[in-house]
């Protein structure tokens, strides 16, 4: 089959004031729609960022694709190769978002378009996209509740208050918890850190270990706090813990915080790429990677780090970003084609509204914790035309054009910094 046409939408979706240690989310987050339609009609799906420089690249490459035989994955990496020169770079939201570095173009435009040839591909031949990776080893995955510090409602009152309500103090957050766990019957639960005094965030970590005494527990500060500070809430929250994610900066700062503690340590920010994993073998910096076909290269190369991580004996989930359905749909996939999945993946689904969804039906149902591969061909899921319109529209009507978690920060606090790591 060959492909017909490429359609890159980019949409804007309405996001909650979640706190991070590299700021506040913006009232929008931007998300690209891919569509490529073989030459019978059939329309294979996709979903990447949709900051400028990432779909600057996607629309680039998408007309580069036309006449392309769609099961040629070969192909498609050569063609989205040839169109890196004099694309426009950003290093704005690659702290949290590591798809968004310039080193990650190539991944992350060549992984949006095979996410859409799978799907193509499996609904052609009326098959699960998991098929095509494998087959499934798993029917449902699991999903990790992920809790935010945030204020009320944003600071320039875009649109009305977000249903969760602020979360400032340890009660708050044990709140939130109850409530997205109610929701969603999450089994384990992931704290965004690195904005509150380390010690706070500790006893947020404490207090939902007594909330939630059956559920596993995650911190992240995202590489906010220094060496010793790390230390010193491990011995803090040590007994509390499943993992500890990126409390401090640097593979070599990560090794010697294992070795000091001992506690499993994870990461999005210090292995985002083969020769960082390579180098953290070396070191023996990390013990689980939280991979994201987004920016690795897409679900073939998330299942070639899955077997790298089962072969050092390390142990890998996902990390995720602010996405829809279509993202997330692909996420379950590929997670449930690899055998040696370790832990709940993350998602920051639970915090995308209803009318934000460009996908038939509405929101992906989330289940007891987990995300249930369906029968249907391909990713599953069918697009809103709509919606997706809707969305498209709201792009048009701001100005935000790359993820800055810090200039929005500003406007709250105009003395506010960056400061890694601050505590």
């Amino acid at each position: 089959m060959k492909i017909k046409d490429v359609r890159v939408t980019p949409i804007a979706v309405k996001d909650p004031p979640l706190l991070n240690a590299s700021g506040i989310h913006e009232p929008y987050t931007l998300r690209s729609i891919i569509e490529v339609e073989g030459d019978d009609g059939t329309i294979g799906l996709s979903e990447t960022y949709g900051d400028l420089p990432v779909l600057s690249l996607l629309q680039k490459v998408g007309p580069e694709l036309i006449g392309m035989n769609a099961w040629s994955l070969n192909d498609l990496r050569g063609r989205v190769n040839a169109q890196l020169n004099d694309v426009r770079t950003s290093n704005a939201g690659a702290e949290l978002a590591p798809g968004s570095h310039p080193s990650k173009q190539a991944a992350n435009a060549y992984s949006a378009f095979e996410v859409a040839l799978f799907d193509l591909q499996a609904r052609c031949i009326g098959v699960p996209l998991v098929d095509l990776l494998g087959g499934a080893a798993r029917d449902t995955v699991p999903f990790s509740a992920y809790l935010f510090f945030k204020y009320a409602e944003h600071v320039d009152s875009p649109y009305a208050p977000d249903r969760w309500g602020e979360a400032l103090t340890v009660e708050q957050i044990v709140g939130q918890a109850r409530e997205m766990i109610g929701r969603y019957g999450f089994k384990s639960i992931k704290l965004k850190a690195g904005v509150l005094e380390p010690d706070i965030e500790a006893e947020c970590i404490i207090a939902l270990k007594k909330a939630f005494p059956d559920h596993m527990l995650r911190i992240d500060p995202n590489a906010a706090w220094k060496l010793d500070t790390a230390v010193r809430i491990y011995e803090k929250i040590k007994n509390d813990l499943e993992y500890y994610e990126d409390p401090t900066p640097g593979l070599e700062g990560m090794a010697e915080l294992y070795r000091q503690t001992g506690i499993p340590l994870a990461t999005n920010m210090v292995v985002t790429d083969f020769d960082e994993f390579r180098r953290s073998v070396a070191l023996n910096s990390v013990q689980i990677v939280l991979s994201d076909h987004h920016y690795w290269g897409g679900l073939r190369s998330t299942l070639v780090l899955a077997s790298m991580c089962e072969t050092f004996g390390i142990g890998i989930s996902m990390h995720s970003n602010s996405h829809l359905g279509i993202s997330l749909t692909a996420m379950a996939h590929v997670a449930a084609a690899c055998p040696n999945l370790s832990y709940a993946c993350d998602t920051h689904y639970p915090w995308q509204e209803e009318d934000n969804e460009v996908i038939v039906g509405g929101k992906v149902p989330i289940v007891d914790g987990c995300v249930r591969i369906q029968d249907k061909p391909g990713l599953g899921v069918e697009l809103d035309r709509d919606r997706l319109a809707k969305q498209h529209e709201a792009y048009n009507s701001i100005d935000i054009r790359s993820r800055d978690d810090g200039a929005q920060m500003k406007k709250y606090d105009p003395e506010w910094e960056l400061i890694k790591p601050r505590y």
